[in-house]
């Protein structure tokens, strides 16, 4: 028998028992909202017996879609739907992947081939279709082949893009097909437990995809789709998506005057723009003065690099379609780097270390370059050239874990202080059948274990994904949610015990034996250009005082009152607040709309009263409220905001859309 508890409620079962019976009986209120099971912060389908956890005791989560593991599920789910409903209105088309994305323009899509055009006027027959298949309740149903009897199954049904993915998967890999009715998909799961435990689809977009992602191979047509289990929650989406478009990073970093880009000088290529220096410069310049305050010490790396260090970190071949073709001198080949890791793995190399010197914490914004496919450029978010807050620790295995947990408690510092407060973690572990991850299984198995108890201690939300490792080690990535819901990979931290091992790093230990150190790969605030990406979408482009690029612009009602703004702007600046002085060469209303535009936190209206008391009547961007000040003491109160990293949430006003 095997105990199984669900909350406070626990109880004794078979090992064929399913998950299903098991919530029946143990959180029978959770029954119907029930998607899947979690254990350990792994997923299963209800259908699965219990014997699936080789345990004689099982604590266990019912997943709703109140989860995020849960909303993974009845979005891949969907994505059956998806699939099942095309298939019906086009029997020739043929399936190739759908997987949830979350982001971009739907939760999840499917890549299919066919040669009729599926246009936006075909999205209404197939919605109906998808709820007629809704309506059905078609149990899904779990099973395992094997290969020869996979590919023989998905021949005869006129699949051969689901052949030729199942000849390329790892020979060791299981295969599982996912069945619901007539329908049938290759798939790794969990799934639903029926087709009538989802809601509503809307069909969003078409576009273009080659399969797997290069352009040397077919084009398919890729459709997006959304699903909630309610209409309300649709409607809801689609109202968080017109505030979207108005905090769209690329619409306002044009509007603000932050970064461009140019053909001339190519596609992913950032060029920060005066005001969005600033803001590039203050998240640098606080991210250096926190690490100083936590014992990091600063490097800087060449930005080239000859091709045998990325060889001997295995980046070579291994990474190779993401790098810069290499450039040819001294008769050998230079490439430009993508990381900054195995460089610092040669600075902790390059001379004896001792125990003493542990945890050894090296900080670089270095510049880093990363061939991205060029469908897959967008902004801020995904480029080919980025400066990354990049950090590795060196230290002892028995320095690990604390070590682990205070680089999550990094990110909770700076989340906190940016108000970011709805984030989670990713446990993305190794797929031992997939010949991609490099190193021992005694390795993985101590670098999973040592990277789950940091995780577990750290009392962070995380769930579990089982083949999105790095190819060196486990990693974990924060996913961080901005004002409007979108969902971004914000950084990721890696515990690494394998790069110390093909770069031979040691130190000499108390009792004179020479070990090996434990790597942490972190980047809090991740790459600069993703980061303020999120940052604009975040604040709609109104960011605190101490990010502002202008902090206080002064507006003289008339060419009289300019001595004063130009003597109040140097003042200003003295006291370290970044002003601008706008010189009245048009209406007072037109310069103040400008100033609103540009979203400068205080606005320094200046004429007779102000010339004549030696005073400041400043508004505030964010509350909308003007008051008159001694000029000292609105530059103390500039200063404090700007100390504190205040954040004032925007007051919404008719007609206007929310702000910071």
């Amino acid at each position: 028998m095997v105990v199984v508890k669900i909350g406070d409620q626990s109880g004794e079962f078979s090992p064929e028992t399913t998950f299903t019976e098991v919530v029946e009986k143990l959180a029978p209120s959770q029954r119907k909202a029930a998607l899947g099971i979690e254990v350990e912060k792994v997923s299963y389908d209800l259908s699965r017996p219990v014997s699936v956890i080789a345990a004689n005791s099982i604590t266990a989560k019912v997943l709703t879609f109140a989860d995020e593991a849960g909303k993974e599920m009845f979005w891949h789910s969907s994505a059956h739907v998806l699939a099942q409903a095309l298939k019906r209105v086009y029997p020739h088309i043929q399936l190739e992947d759908g997987p949830v994305v979350k982001n971009g323009p739907g939760f999840f899509f499917y890549d299919v081939l066919l040669e009729e055009k599926i246009n936006e006027e075909a999205f209404e027959k197939i919605e109906a279709e998808i709820q007629k298949v809704i309506r059905e309740n078609h149990a899904v149903k779990r099973n395992v082949m094997t290969r020869a009897d996979a590919v023989a199954k998905f021949k005869a049904m006129g699949e051969d893009l689901k052949v030729g993915i199942i000849q390329r998967l790892p020979e060791n890999d299981e295969i599982r097909i996912y069945e619901q009715g007539e329908f049938a998909d290759l798939c790794r799961g969990p799934h639903v437990p029926s087709t009538g435990k989802l809601g509503v689809f809307k069909l969003t977009t078409v576009a273009g995809a080659y399969i797997g992602g290069k352009s040397e191979n077919q084009m398919l047509q890729r459709i997006y789709a959304v699903s909630f289990p309610d209409k309300n929650l649709l409607k809801e989406h689609f109202r968080l998506l017109e505030e979207a478009k108005k905090r769209d990073h690329r619409k306002l970093g044009g509007e603000l005057e932050l970064f461009a880009t140019e053909d001339k000088i190519g596609p992913g290529l950032i060029l920060w723009l005066p005001r969005g220096n600033i803001i590039k410069d203050e998240l640098e310049n606080w991210a250096k003065v926190t690490e100083a305050k936590n014992g990091y010490q600063r490097v800087t790396t060449p930005v080239v690099t000859k091709e045998d260090l990325f060889y001997q970190s295995e980046h070579l071949p291994h990474y190779m379609d993401h790098m810069f073709p290499p450039m040819q001198m001294d008769n050998q080949n230079y490439y430009i780097k993508p990381m900054n890791c195995p460089f610092h793995h040669t600075i902790f190399g390059h001379r004896p270390r001792s125990y003493r010197e542990l945890p050894l914490r090296m900080a670089e914004y270095g510049t880093c370059h990363r061939f991205e496919d060029s469908g897959a450029l967008m902004g801020l978010m995904r480029v080919r050239a980025m400066q990354m807050n990049d950090a590795h620790i060196y230290c002892s295995e028995e320095q690990a874990v604390e070590e682990f947990k205070a680089v999550i408690k990094l990110h909770e510092y700076y989340y906190k202080t940016l108000h970011i407060t709805d984030y989670h973690m990713v446990l993305s572990l190794r797929n031992p059948n997939n010949k991609k991850y490099h190193g021992e299984d005694a390795m993985w198995d101590k670098a999973e274990a040592l990277t789950r108890q940091a995780m577990e201690e750290s009392g962070v939300q995380y769930i579990v994904e089982n083949d999105g490792a790095a190819f060196y080690g486990p990693k974990m990535d924060f996913q961080i949610k901005s004002s409007i819901g979108r969902e971004f990979t914000s950084s990721t931290c890696q515990l690494d015990l394998f790069m110390p091992m093909k770069f031979d790093l040691k130190y000499i230990d108390k009792d004179g034996q020479m070990k090996r150190p434990v790597c942490i790969h972190r980047s809090p605030l991740g790459t600069h250009e993703r980061f303020i990406g999120f940052l604009i979408e975040h604040f709609a482009g109104a960011f605190p005082i101490w990010l502002a690029p202008e902090q206080v612009r002064i507006l003289p009602v008339n060419a009289a009152h300019m001595d004063y703004g130009t003597k109040l702007a140097a003042e200003l600046r003295e006291a370290g607040i970044r002003a601008h002085l706008e010189e009245p060469e048009e209406s007072l209303g037109k310069r103040i709309r400008t100033a609103e535009k540009l979203k400068v936190p205080y606005m320094l209206v200046i004429g007779d009263k102000e010339v004549g008391g030696g005073i400041i009547n400043a508004r505030n961007y964010f509350t909308g409220e003007q008051k008159e000040f001694a000029r000292a003491e609105f530059m103390a109160l500039v200063q404090e905001e700007i100390r504190t990293k205040k954040i004032t949430e925007r007051i919404e006003k008719s007609g206007d859309s929310k702000g910071a």
